[in-house]
This record gives structure tokens, C-alpha cells and sequence, in this order.
């Protein structure tokens, strides 16, 4: 089972070879530790984050290899100043495990998005990753992104009732 605090785990927790691996790739991303993340993957992995075009991912092909897996830690999972995960449920079976959940984002300057979504890891027989597919809508994503000031609640002037 993971054990971070920033993760909030609350699904079945039973052992399985990809449920493990998802657990290694959430403690090295909250972590920000982008060689151990990478150093899950299979040398040919795939990585569809989200799956399908985005601005992300233009043409929809996915991120193939280390290399390409890399710079998309670089371009995005390493452009996030604080992760949490939110695992409400999780289905394992054969290769693949399927987690569902919440991420919340801390992006620089404060901001927050929440990604809702369907993350699928499947693993090889020694427990690499062969594919990790995120299955989420970057519309309903942006419209979660909150500014700093959204969470702060202004102090009353001296002399002012809050009522005027």
C-alpha cells in the first residue's frame, strides 16, 4: 500500500502487480522524482495523458519510450509545484490495474486544477510499465483551475461593516 500524504488512498487495496506499480508512479510524481518515476517504465512504454488530442498531446499518439516519456515530465508532470491523488476505487485483473480518481494540481503562483479521471497501468511480467492511459477531459479540467485569490478570504477594513 502507498504511504504519503499525498495521496489519499480509499480503494481495495489488494496485491497485484500493476496496483503496485501505480502505487510507485503516484509516490515518485508527488515526490517530484522524476529519475525513479522513469525508471518504472518498460524501455518501449506508452504514456496517453490524457488519452487522445490535447494540447498536451497534439495528435493523440501518446508518448513512446524513455526519451519521449522524459520530456513529458519535463514539459508538464515536472511543471506542477504540488500533486495529490485522491484513489476512490481500483479494479485489478490480468496486466492492468484501473484507478479511479481525483489529482489535484498546485501549478506555479498558487492556481489549482483538479483532473477527475480513469488511470490505466498495465505492467509486464517483471512489474514494468508498459502503459500508463489517463483517461480524462482537459474542458472539464480547465474549468476546475482556480486562482490564489479564490481560496483567500479578504481581511475586514478597520471601521467597515462587511455588510456595505
Amino acid at each position: 500500500m502507498i504511504d504519503s500524504p499525498a495521496v489519499t488512498w480509499e480503494a481495495p487495496d489488494g496485491d497485484h502487480a500493476a496496483r503496485r506499480a501505480s502505487w510507485a508512479s503516484m509516490a515518485a510524481v508527488t515526490a517530484g522524482r522524476r529519475a525513479e518515476w522513469l525508471s518504472l517504465f518498460a524501455p518501449d512504454a506508452l504514456v496517453e495523458d490524457p488519452v487522445g488530442p490535447s494540447m498536451l498531446d497534439p495528435e493523440g499518439k501518446g508518448h513512446h519510450g524513455y526519451d519521449e516519456i522524459a520530456a513529458f515530465w519535463d514539459a508538464h508532470v515536472g511543471s506542477v509545484r504540488e500533486f495529490h491523488f485522491h484513489v476512490r476505487d481500483s479494479f485489478a485483473n490480468g496486466p492492468s490495474c484501473a484507478n479511479v480518481a481525483s489529482i489535484t494540481m498546485t501549478l506555479d503562483g498558487g492556481m489549482t486544477m483538479t483532473v477527475d479521471c480513469v488511470i490505466i497501468y498495465t505492467v509486464d511480467d517483471a512489474g514494468a510499465i508498459t502503459s500508463l492511459r489517463a483517461h480524462w477531459e482537459p474542458d472539464r479540467a480547465i474549468a476546475t483551475l482556480t486562482a490564489p485569490e479564490a481560496h483567500q478570504v479578504a481581511p475586514a477594513r478597520e471601521g467597515v461593516r462587511s455588510d456595505e
